[in-house]
């Protein structure tokens, strides 16, 4: 089943959900520590990166910098749709909040910073409402 790439039914029908938990980035050498089940992993030459609940990361002694929500946008986006993105992170942007976003198979997802998550998902409901 493919995506979809009409923007204006993509950001009518995101649905924005926040995700239960904080998450963190952190980066590891080698594999993925026990104890840690990453909902994002990314191998970089330096050390490949873990999107990972903060207690996991907590409980293994890994540090990090970054504490967030996580937001999925429950909309069938197709990987090669153009303009989501954008849209998304120009609305949060105006708003003065950080997004970091990764594109799964069949969804998009937005890490956010943790104390403001709510507040993202309210402007992603607005943008949707306003783009009908």
């Amino acid at each position: 089943m493919s995506g979809e790439k009409d923007l204006q039914k993509l950001l009518t029908g995101m649905r924005p959900e926040l995700n239960p938990g904080r998450y963190v980035f952190t980066t590891v050498e080698g594999d993925v520590p026990s104890g840690i089940t990453p909902v994002v992993t990314v191998d970089e030459p330096e050390g490949m990166t873990l999107v990972a609940p903060l207690h996991e990361a907590d409980a293994a002694g890994l540090g990090y910098d970054y504490v967030a929500g996580w937001i999925t946008l429950r909309v069938h986006s197709a990987l090669d749709a153009v303009g989501l993105t954008a849209a998304v992170a120009q609305a949060l942007a105006q708003a003065g909040l950080s997004c970091n976003v990764v594109a799964g198979f069949h969804h998009d997802h937005l890490f956010v910073p943790y104390d403001r998550a709510q507040e993202a998902v309210d402007l992603l409901q607005t943008l949707a409402r306003q783009s009908g």
